[in-house]
Formats: C-alpha cells, sequence, structure tokens
C-alpha cells in the first residue's frame, strides 16, 4: 500500500469532487481520467493508488454520492 497514494486521492478528491455536479457515468468517468493525468503528473501511478483503495472509479463514485447526499436542498 502506498500512503503517498492514499494521500494523493483523497486530496484530489476533496479538491475535484465538491464541484461535481451529478453522479452519472459519463462525469465519474471523466474525474477518473482526469485524477489519473493529475496522478501522472505528480509521479504517482495509477497502480499506487489502486493497491491502496482498489478500484478508483468506485472510490469516486461514492465520493460523488456521499457529497451529494451531504448537500442542502
Amino acid at each position: 500500500m502506498s500512503t503517498r497514494g492514499i494521500n494523493f486521492l483523497q486530496q484530489w478528491i476533496a479538491n475535484n469532487v465538491p464541484g461535481t455536479v451529478g453522479a452519472d457515468v459519463i462525469s465519474v468517468a471523466e474525474l477518473t481520467q482526469k485524477l489519473f493525468a493529475d496522478a501522472k503528473a505528480c509521479g504517482i501511478s495509477i497502480t499506487e493508488i489502486e493497491e491502496a483503495t482498489g478500484s478508483v472509479y468506485e472510490v469516486v463514485l461514492d465520493a460523488i454520492v456521499y457529497h451529494d447526499a451531504g448537500a442542502p436542498e
């Protein structure tokens, strides 16, 4: 497991998920691809993140769903 990968993922989600409008398949896939590109730019491999979290797609989806559930209407 990579602490660096987990820390990157948590910080990335905090910076990118709150602005996400909905949890549709396209937005989750686009966010996942952006996360991978941002991680690569920081020298962090996808494997390094996925070893610690499993499916990054599912982590991003959960973050969107739980963020939306907590948003006031």
